[in-house]
């Protein structure tokens, strides 16, 4: 047995109105009609994959657990978290950096407070006033052996 994909990440809103209009404006994600469940849920569709938002009284979201999300305009996606003043350094020590073997991630907060990584295949294709922000990540951990190869992109 093996998995094949992932189906749906869930995570927290404090409104799933809010938070949808969030995720609609900021990576384009279109709403889906969900099931019924006794929590306020709203579902979204990010190509072949769904993201699904509740509400439950009392949750909150952990700090460091986030899901990762590819996107067709990095520099966009970028300008305008840092225009929302929701970049956030908090749960890795920057909102950008960058990996030796090109790969770069973004992190930012979602309405709720939910961590959510944005990642983009090559830094070379970047403007360099936005890489002048990006903290490599050598800088943070020693990248050797297998992690100096690590990527998000495989074939």
């Amino acid at each position: 047995m093996r998995a094949t994909r992932i189906n749906h990440v869930s995570v927290l809103a404090n409104d799933v109105q809010e938070s949808a209009r969030f995720y609609e404006e900021l990576f384009g994600m279109e709403r889906i009609p969900p099931a019924m469940f006794r929590e306020n849920v709203l579902w979204l569709k990010a190509g072949e994959q769904q993201l699904h938002l509740f509400e439950i009284e009392g949750n909150e979201p952990t700090p460091n657990h986030h899901f990762g999300l590819d996107v067709d305009d990095f520099e966009a996606v970028y300008r305008e978290a840092k225009d929302r003043d929701i970049l956030d350094t908090r749960a890795f020590g920057t909102a950008l950096r960058g990996h030796p073997k090109g790969w770069v991630q973004l992190y930012l907060r979602d309405p709720a407070g939910n961590l959510v990584e944005v990642n983009w295949p090559d830094a070379s294709t970047l403007d360099p006033a936005i890489l002048a922000e990006m903290t490599p990540l050598e800088n943070m951990a020693h990248q050797e052996g297998d992690a100096a190869v690590a990527t998000l992109y495989h074939s």
